[in-house]
């Protein structure tokens, strides 16, 4: 059963209305405080050139880092605020604070049409608590509330669950699209691919589980494999291991989980030492896995070449690293060629989609989620805090 979304666009009345628009522009900065990627931000504007047609007030709120309730000020939002004026070649209005007289204050002389960003949500205690009274003073800005933070929303902070009690909720545009691609792959044309790599496999088991139930094959690559390497008693020297996972990987035996065939192994850590392709069963203890193998791109390149849905998320190894990134980046370009027509593909993870990014065949690619562990909460079924009452 696809989901239906209570959505910005059924808003009557919408001119002129004070919007309170819960975006997730946590990106990268530069030490010199410069948006290094604005990927995420980009993907917010469609939903607030809406806003502007409608000459909205419009009211940015989101969270940047893990300042952990204190104000830390390489994670203020000044410099994201003048990215997005520039983005948008018209001037947003910044207050250094996210309640309180101040912001009060700055959106009492706003003008229709007009934008404001607010300071860090993650500076207030009360956000990442789910803390009420917060969610209130944050409601008291605003006539309606957007939420197109999707990648926040398997969180359950007071910008994203407890607010919706004291407002009109809706999802925004980016929002309505990631739980709309992301249906496709949780109701999949068969057969479903999944491509899973990256390191924990903690924050994966569920979504391992699940996917698995539906995929034809799981391709695991990164480091998500030497867990499975290790849960079946095998050497991975001194390779990135998640330890409390073990049990986890023992637990999941599906015929269709495969595994690398053979890897790509090194004596450094940093992926400045001399790379040797190995057969899984042949690693010495002083080595370290940081790639899939040539044998291993191949299978699993055939077995995209196969698929009707695709949804990869994780690298396949130490990507940024030169000897090391031949199986991340084969893997990317296996999908974006597939995708757009032959198949239906979507990538998820900031690593994930940087690695797709160096293959400059990202607009190939039919949906690229903003979200990482919102995607894999999504796509288990888990509990989605900042959706609920918006989609159902």
């Amino acid at each position: 059963m696809l989901n239906s979304i209570k959505s910005i666009r059924q808003v009557k009345k919408l001119a002129g209305k004070r919007v309170l628009l819960r975006a997730d522009f946590n990106v990268p900065m530069k030490e010199d405080g410069k948006v290094m990627d604005d990927y995420k931000i980009v993907a917010g504007l469609p939903t607030i050139r809406f806003l502007m047609r409608y000459k909205c007030k419009i009211i940015i709120i989101t969270h940047l880092g893990r300042p952990k309730g204190e104000r830390v000020k390489k994670y203020s939002l000044l410099p994201v605020a003048k990215h997005l004026g520039r983005l948008l070649d018209k001037k947003v209005g910044f207050v250094d604070n996210c309640f309180g007289l101040e912001a009060g204050t700055a959106v009492g002389k706003m003008k229709p049409g007009e934008i404001l960003m607010l300071e860090n949500l993650r500076f207030a205690e009360g956000e990442e608590t789910n803390n009420k009274k917060f969610a209130r003073q944050l409601a008291s800005l605003a006539d309606i509330y957007v939420n197109d933070a999707f990648a926040n929303s398997h969180r359950k902070h007071a910008s994203m669950a407890a607010i919706k009690k004291y407002l009109p909720s809706y999802a925004g545009l980016l929002l309505a699209e990631e739980v709309e691609n992301l249906n496709k792959i949780i109701h999949p044309r068969q057969p479903l691919m999944a491509v899973i790599g990256g390191a924990k496999i903690g924050t994966k088991i569920s979504f391992l589980k699940k996917i698995s139930q539906k995929s034809f094959k799981v391709l695991i690559g990164g480091a998500l494999a030497n867990n499975f390497f290790v849960a079946r008693k095998m050497e991975v020297g001194k390779s990135l291991v998640d330890r409390g996972s073990i049990k986890l990987a023992k637990s999941l035996k599906a015929k269709n989980i495969l595994l690398p065939i053979d890897v790509v192994v090194s004596d450094r850590k940093d992926g400045r030492g001399e790379a040797e392709v190995k057969n899984p069963f042949k690693v010495n203890k002083n080595e370290i896995i940081l790639d899939i193998g040539p044998k291993t791109m191949k299978l699993y390149c055939q077995i995209i070449k196969k698929a009707q849905t695709i949804i990869w998320n994780g690298p396949m190894g130490m990507f940024e690293a030169r000897h090391f990134k031949y199986g991340t980046l084969s893997i990317a370009r296996a999908i974006a060629s597939r995708s757009r027509g032959r198949a239906f593909g979507v990538v998820g993870g900031g690593e994930t989609i940087e690695a797709l990014k160096m293959t400059r065949m990202d607009n190939y690619v039919d949906w690229i989620s903003t979200g990482g562990g919102a995607t894999l909460a999504f796509l288990s079924g888990a509990k989605m805090p900042g959706l609920k009452g918006i989609v159902k």
